[in-house]
């Protein structure tokens, strides 16, 4: 385990196994990961909080990385880059995700920045977590004392704040195995093509039992505090056939539950709009 102190004897620590990294994280450690977020809102000010003892870095915990199928479902690693996500022989199912993926910053970023970091950050722009709801996605949390499971929507709970408890690591991300064929997309609304933080997204997930839609799940980004699912939308889906008209479904009552701001990228009212669209255009390709 790599340790170094500064002239404030604050530590740094980069520990190459799980338990050590799960005894730092018990005594008050806090996490790093990629990093792509925490050296970017530090900026001008200190690397080390002044109630953090030591700044807990997980880079080196092979036990956290990659994707692997277990069965009735598929784990992600919490430290496996989008990179890795992006360019990983996936079903179907995951196109959503590996589309959102590409979207993390540039090519330097996505190969540094992790899934776990992208949920941790808990931006309501984050392009990850549309796509991880839709795919119906839980978390696998660990201490030195226990493992929990919880569902994404209840890990996510405001911009930057989490339900990751102090002593926690956030471990993987497991997403549940299609009954039936599971198909997915992402679309992403922003001022420019590349490199650009959304204005509007969308994600959705289609799983289909005998030619007709058995499970649907959608989820808008950027237009509330947190991604959240659209009930009302995925009520209406059910059932249906997955024909060609079938974003004529979208009504504006579907999108009630959103809560858009003003900001220095759109107005409330344009993200309103804007969501209709995109959420349109989402369900015409996975009709497709």
């Amino acid at each position: 385990m790599l340790v170094s102190r500064d002239a404030g004897e604050r530590r740094y620590a980069r520990p190459d196994n799980l338990a050590e990294a799960l005894s730092l994280r018990g005594q008050g450690a806090q996490i790093i990961a990629g990093g792509t977020d925490f050296y970017a809102i530090r900026v001008g000010r200190p690397l080390y909080d002044r109630d953090v003892a030591c700044v807990l870095d997980l880079t080196a915990l092979r036990d956290l990385k990659g994707i692997s199928d277990q069965g009735d479902f598929h784990r992600i690693g919490a430290l496996t880059s989008w990179t890795v996500v992006a360019e990983a022989p996936l079903p179907a199912q995951f196109k959503a995700l590996q589309a959102a993926a590409r979207e993390v910053g540039g090519r330097q970023i996505q190969n540094r920045a992790t899934i776990g970091g992208n949920l941790c950050n808990a931006s309501p722009a984050a392009d990850g977590v549309p796509a991880l709801l839709a795919l119906g996605a839980e978390v696998e949390l660990l201490s030195a004392a226990r493992t929990r499971r919880l569902a994404l929507e209840d890990f996510i709970l405001a911009p930057r704040k989490i339900a990751l408890r102090p002593d926690e690591i956030l471990a993987a991300i497991l997403i549940p195995k299609p009954k039936g064929a599971g198909v997915s997309a992402f679309w992403k609304l922003g001022a420019r093509k590349y490199l650009v933080i959304s204005i509007v997204m969308a994600a959705g997930y289609l799983d289909l039992v005998d030619g007709r839609i058995a499970t649907a799940r959608i989820a808008v980004g950027a237009c509330s505090p947190v991604a959240r699912r659209l009930p009302k939308l995925e009520a209406a889906l059910r059932g249906q056939l997955p024909r060609t008209d079938l974003a004529d479904l979208i009504t504006p009552d579907h999108i009630a539950e959103l809560a858009p701001i003003d900001d220095v990228r759109a107005s409330a009212e344009y993200r309103t709009e804007a969501a209709l669209t995109v959420l349109r255009r989402l369900l015409a390709e996975l009709a497709s």
